[in-house]
């Protein structure tokens, strides 16, 4: 079950709920309206349906290393039903399965960087608030 191609210089957006086709199409017109260039691939493939963080971990981490992510953000089903729509961002690469939530408005920031390495996951990650959520660099 190898993880769907992102495009060059975008992140995977991953569906793994199914239940809510508007809400998917929310969660996609969220992102791109808050950058100007596209950096979200999203791939809707019903073989990800409920795919567990540790599933998608062993999945890369046997894919050829030219095939590897690096990270990828699932679309399950607390994104699905959150208003806010945060997405499960999940390191795949430097310690495999941390997480955090992110809010669409914040994702363009976070891939971007993360696809130049100018910051990696784990800063993102401390960044979180309380609630696990990033919010952007000292924002509250």
């Amino acid at each position: 079950m190898a993880l769907p191609e992102h495009d060059d210089l975008t992140t995977l957006v991953l569906r793994t709920d199914f239940r809510d086709d508007a809400a998917w199409d929310a969660l996609c017109a969220a992102i791109d309206e808050e950058q100007e260039y596209s950096t979200a691939t999203c791939a809707s493939d019903p073989r990800f349906a409920e795919v567990s963080v540790q599933a998608l971990i062993e999945e890369d981490g046997a894919a050829q290393d030219d095939a590897k992510a690096l990270q990828v953000f699932l679309a399950d089903a607390t994104t699905m039903a959150d208003p806010w729509h945060r997405l499960l961002a999940v390191d795949l690469y430097d310690q495999p399965g941390r997480t955090f939530r992110v809010p669409p408005r914040w994702f363009s920031e976070i891939s971007g960087n993360l696809s130049i390495a100018n910051t990696d996951f784990a800063e993102f990650a401390d960044a979180a608030d309380t609630s696990g959520t990033y919010r952007g660099f000292g924002d509250a």
